[in-house]
């Protein structure tokens, strides 16, 4: 079959790095990606089914690997080659649609969970990720579509484990189910900043919670926030004009530039500026876009003891953290996605959250655009200039033949 992969070359890297600033386009063409014929993988072990592709999103983790910018910390839990592709809406071979929880967890790998009724994220140990159980041939991988074994959705067919496979509503599009994935990791951004807002309003106050970055995980955490967190006041950081008004449409109640973004919390907040940073702030702000300068803004706009999410996938940053020390402020990373306990104490999975919440919210309306696989160039660039080409998310269509167009194609 034809498929998108990425094999260890390191002067296709280099070349990717260099080049990936100036045009997104030639990144992909000279990168470590490849469109070639590979062999559909073979199934690992029991529980195991075959998925055969839909529709399969480009994540900015995706873009990182293709780019060369991807961070040295993952070489020893990815397997190479392995295909691209975790934001997956597919089908079985019983026709049964479904949509894809990537991460390895516990079953995949042949052990046994960290508890009863344990999604793939949950547990405190993640030795599970690189090793297998002695029922499965499975190669390291921290997920599906960065694991050699599996393949990924950009492919017209890969494998997963049961126990990662959740079923598909009828009343759920392929549209909307391929932003099942990011939404997940929205709304376990926005459901991590729960005890700080408990907190604010066991003391009589109205949490306010900031949002820096408005791309799909940004929106996504917005989303979650605007479902899962009791009266939070969301003020948002979105650089344009469409994703200001995806904010204000997801629930946002003030949405500004993101030079903005400090200036319109101290206006809620009625704090005071000391230095370049608020007295007061936000009781929590979610990192949606993972850099020094994202990081050591969201770190001045919290108040002290408050919260910061960081959701947007940093690399090297370099930061000062006097004021974190100084304001006692928590700084926690949101990678995924797992079981979860609600404002009203009851326990459920993220999925589950977020299968509800793209049918509520209408999901489809942050698919910008799909292309075929053998138009992965023109795909990745328009991926890599989403924002300033008015778009959210974008996604490969395996449904259609070569040949065939659809609305949305650029």
């Amino acid at each position: 079959m034809k498929a998108l992969q990425i094999r260890r070359k390191v002067a296709r890297l280099g070349a990717a790095r260099m080049v990936a600033g100036v045009s997104g386009a030639a990144a992909a063409r000279l990168g470590p990606l490849e469109y070639r014929t590979i062999d559909p993988p073979a199934l690992p072990g029991p529980g195991w089914q075959r998925v055969t592709t839909a529709l399969a999103g480009i994540c900015g983790s995706d873009l990182s690997v293709v780019h060369g910018h991807a961070s040295t910390y993952f070489e020893d839990w990815v397997s190479f080659p392995f295909v691209p592709g975790h934001e997956v809406v597919g089908t079985l071979d019983d026709g049964t649609r479904v949509v894809l929880e990537p991460v390895l967890g516990h079953c995949a790998r042949g052990f046994a969970p960290p508890f009863e009724g344990a999604a793939p994220g949950d547990g405190d140990d993640y030795a599970h990720l690189v090793t297998a159980g002695r029922e499965m041939e499975l190669e390291p991988g921290i997920q599906i579509g960065f694991c050699e074994s599996t393949g990924g959705g950009w492919s017209p067919q890969f494998v997963a484990h049961e126990s990662q496979l959740h079923r598909v509503p009828d009343a759920v599009s392929d549209e909307q189910a391929v932003l099942i994935e990011p939404l997940a990791g929205g709304i376990h951004a926005a459901l991590k900043t729960l005890t700080v807002t408990e907190r604010a309003r066991a003391a009589g106050a109205q949490p306010i919670v900031a949002v820096l970055g408005a791309g799909t995980m940004g929106l996504a955490a917005i989303a979650g926030l605007s479902r899962y967190v009791p009266d939070a006041r969301i003020v948002v950081g979105a650089r344009y004009g469409h994703q200001r008004r995806l904010a204000a449409e997801l629930g946002a109640e003030v949405v500004v530039a993101p030079d903005d973004l400090l200036r319109a919390v101290r206006r809620l907040s009625g704090g005071h500026m000391i230095g370049g940073s608020l007295s007061s702030g936000a009781h929590a702000t979610i990192d949606a876009v993972g850099t020094s300068a994202s990081i050591s803004a969201s770190l001045a706009m919290t108040r002290p003891r408050g919260r910061v999410v960081v959701l947007g996938m940093p690399a090297d940053v370099s930061l000062d953290l006097t004021g974190l020390w100084h304001r006692e402020t928590e700084l926690v990373g949101a990678y995924t996605y797992g079981t979860e306990t609600l404002a009203d104490h009851t326990t459920t999975t993220t999925f589950a959250l977020a299968i509800e919440t793209a049918a509520a919210i209408g999901a489809e309306r942050l698919l910008s655009a799909t292309y075929r696989l053998d138009d992965h160039v023109q795909a990745l660039r328009h991926a890599a200039e989403a924002g300033r080409r008015g778009a959210v998310k974008i996604a490969f269509d395996l449904r259609r033949d070569p040949g065939q167009t659809t609305k949305g194609d650029r």
